[in-house]
């Protein structure tokens, strides 16, 4: 069986209330044997942890995302800190910025996300990153920083950034957009960045690959995006599927019998 990481799932959320045991399940039987699961917000963090205890191989990362601005406090940065010291958990977020919806204060946005870098930096974790229409601003933000390491999970920026973002020791996390037809900025940088740069992601419930477009993700579609890279760049599954796990399990400390 190939063996794939996740790493990128929102396994906690509501869409999957109804069936996680299944979903957990199937990704299992397609070969997802890790998942990394993203927190959003404060308050979901116990329940991002509970449902990270209901099976192996699930792991999780707490953070606040740059979406969800209206739900954050100046304290839970402080409840960040108190989580990670107690928790322990893979990494840091989702956290990051976002420019793409324009209701958002970028300041604040800025904030929080600086914030969560520093704490990345003291706490030696790897971020994953939320950079939409903002590669550059984070591009800036983590050489400020600096002593980083992460994914900008769901990358859609340009080769240049893509090799700026490698130099800086960050991954790129691809997915269900780089299986549409349309794609051709993503086909071309998935076939020309360094396999050791690659990180494999569903960002389930979200971002439904080609073949289940208009549906709801799950992890068990990682093998559908695995396939489809893999052909993108000539190599085989079985290849591509070694390599991502090793990157996966490098960046986030999983063990190796994890996946």
């Amino acid at each position: 069986m190939t063996v794939l990481v996740d790493s990128h799932c929102h396994l906690d959320a509501g869409e999957f209330d109804p069936d996680r045991v299944q979903v957990i399940a199937r990704a299992r039987a397609a070969g997802v044997l890790a998942q990394v699961v993203p927190a959003v917000t404060a308050a979901s963090w116990p329940k991002l942890r509970q449902v990270c205890l209901q099976a192996p191989g699930l792991y999780p990362a707490y953070g606040l995302h740059p979406v969800f601005l209206a739900e954050h406090a100046r304290g839970h940065v402080d409840r960040l800190r108190e989580w990670i010291e107690r928790e322990r958990p893979c990494a840091i977020g989702e956290c990051g910025l976002d420019f793409f919806l324009q209701d958002l204060d970028r300041d604040l946005q800025q904030h929080y996300f600086v914030a969560q870098l520093e704490l990345a930096r003291e706490f030696d974790l790897p971020v994953i990153v939320h950079a939409r229409r903002a590669v550059d601003a984070v591009i800036a933000a983590v050489r400020r920083v600096g002593g980083l390491r992460g994914v900008v999970h769901s990358f859609s920026g340009s080769p240049e950034q893509a090799a700026q973002l490698h130099k800086a020791g960050f991954l790129l996390g691809l997915g269900g957009p780089v299986t549409y037809d349309r794609a051709q900025r993503l086909h071309r940088l998935v076939q020309a960045m360094p396999l050791e740069q690659l990180l494999l992601e569903t960002d389930a419930p979200d971002q439904p690959d080609a073949g289940i477009r208009g549906q709801r993700n799950e992890p068990a579609r990682l093998h559908e995006i695995a396939t489809h890279i893999a052909g993108r760049r000539g190599i085989s599954l079985q290849a591509l599927a070694e390599a991502t796990t090793v990157n996966a399990q490098r960046l986030f400390g999983l063990p190796a019998t994890a996946a």
